[in-house]
């Protein structure tokens, strides 16, 4: 294995969907993994597509989205480096992707065939039931994301995003990097792009939050969080 191989292997090793593979599961499954660049505007796939595969992004950003009988576009998620996407259309009875996904910033993403992932799920039981919890735990997260963009004020939508990118292992403080142009980011969370640099600054008047360009740092993630409530 090179050592772009063994870059590759590291990075997914973490990942939810494969930490709790075995070691044999996992070496099995690098062989069915591929690495691909992709260009900004670049359409990775169509909705209605067939789902052979999954992803997650290692470079640059990657838009979700859906367009409306009218033409209209709805962005439904921004992946950063580190999410992944589409891993759920894999369980569907004909898995076929239910939006489209292009890039927003050129990049790098790994796609994983997924009937090999299923094929490992099969054999074991105890893989399948914590891979199963895991992906619960994420679309709960996605209900919460659902609730913030239906029935929240836009500066909940904007705190509970910016709490969103927070890596898991973030103690006190979060630096983050937003994953796309604001005003992309304005429309996933139904925003204008003013309201959104509004309530940027003023989440940075109250000291919360600290943004220079795409770069925001969270100095107290809990005193960010009190904004939820």
């Amino acid at each position: 294995m090179n050592g772009d191989r063994d870059g590759l292997a590291h990075e997914l090793r973490h990942h939810y969907l494969f930490a709790a593979l075995t070691d044999a599961q996992y070496s099995r499954l690098l062989a069915h993994t591929r690495a691909r660049s992709f260009a900004a505007g670049q359409l990775l796939f169509n909705q209605g597509d067939k789902a052979e595969a999954f992803f997650l992004a290692q470079q640059g950003a990657v838009k979700l989205y859906r367009v409306s009988a009218e033409g209209q576009e709805k962005i439904m998620r921004l992946i950063a480096p580190g999410q992944s996407f589409a891993e759920s259309v894999m369980f569907m009875d004909e898995p076929r992707y239910p939006v489209h996904a292009q890039g927003v910033e050129a990049g790098m993403l790994v796609s994983i065939e997924s009937n090999a992932y299923l094929g490992i799920l099969r054999e074991s039981f105890d893989t399948c039931r914590t891979v199963m919890a895991q992906m619960t735990q994420r679309i709960q997260a996605h209900w919460d994301e659902i609730e913030a963009l239906t029935l929240q004020n836009s500066r909940y939508r904007v705190v509970h995003y910016l709490l969103g990118l927070v890596p898991g292992s973030a103690g006190g403080e979060a630096h983050l990097t937003l994953p796309a142009r604001k005003a992309l980011i304005a429309t996933q969370l139904a925003v204008t792009p003013e309201t959104l640099s509004r309530m940027l600054h003023a989440l940075s008047d109250e000291g919360l939050i600290e943004v220079h360009e795409y770069a925001v740092r969270i100095p107290d993630i809990a005193a960010l969080r009190q904004r939820l409530r």
